[in-house]
């Protein structure tokens, strides 16, 4: 039985962790199907968004710190590839957390670009419970995403973040209820998917730059060259015929 699913919808595709009776914990065959299905999904044009999702009852409950190997070192950064993979993805993506993500199951939910929670998720660091420090850039990502304290909430204090907890403190995007975790994901995604592939990367890799610009001139001139781009597109051709179109339309009373 495949570790990971692909179900195609439209221009979307979602990929869900299939390996319920381990609660989708990450492993190291997880990671390499992972790593093998963004890699397809990534060379196909008609794919413009994924979404991140898991089977049963666990978005992902962790990483199988048992395949750590003889280096410890070396052993967490191939447990943490298949996140990082996620994070480097230049296609959108969102995370449809459908139950516990705990610890680098956490990760892999923070490596998406968007989350939206069903009712029974739980968003749980767990590190210091186990005795071990965060990795794979956890604090950051949630630093990053949420804010200071309610890192320092989570991580430090140990507190588990439900659903509508998580949209209080801006960890997900929106909570809504188990039903319609999918269906909400997917609309999400097939927004980002209609547009044309190019322009979703080149925005997504804008955005993710804006963490090291300390200016608004700095944006500008960021922003500038890729607008100047986008605007020699076919696609901003056919947008301005079509407003123009409607203009002239609207001024001739028709």
């Amino acid at each position: 039985m495949p570790r990971i699913t692909v179900e195609k919808i439209g221009r979307v595709a979602v990929l869900t962790l299939n390996d319920p009776e381990r609660r989708n914990a990450l492993s190291l065959d997880l990671n390499q199907e992972l790593n093998s299905a963004l890699d397809t999904l990534e060379a196909d044009s008609e794919t413009g968004a994924v979404v991140l999702t898991g089977a049963g009852k666990a978005f992902c409950a962790g990483a199988d710190l048992s395949q750590l190997g003889a280096s410890r070192r070396e052993g967490l950064l191939n447990i943490y590839e298949g996140f990082l993979r996620v994070a480097r993805s230049p296609l959108p993506t969102v995370a449809a957390v459908n139950g516990a993500a705990v610890g680098a199951g956490m990760n892999l939910a923070l490596a998406c670009d968007l989350r939206i929670a069903g009712a029974s998720a739980r968003f749980d660091t767990r590190f210091l419970d186990l005795g071990i420090h965060p990795g794979g850039g956890h604090t950051w990502m949630f630093r990053s995403i949420a804010g200071q304290q309610a890192t320092m909430a989570a991580v430090l204090f140990s507190q588990v973040l439900d659903a509508a907890e998580a949209e209080r403190v801006g960890l997900v995007w929106k909570a809504v209820a188990d039903d319609l975790l999918l269906d909400s994901a997917v609309a999400c995604a097939a927004r980002a998917a209609e547009a044309p592939s190019e322009l979703t990367r080149r925005v997504k890799r804008t955005i993710q730059d804006m963490g090291s610009i300390h200016s608004h001139e700095e944006a500008v001139q960021r922003e500038l060259e890729d607008q100047v781009w986008s605007m020699d597109q076919p696609a901003f051709a056919k947008s301005l015929l079509a407003l123009h179109q409607r203009i002239s339309s609207q001024g001739s009373g028709q």
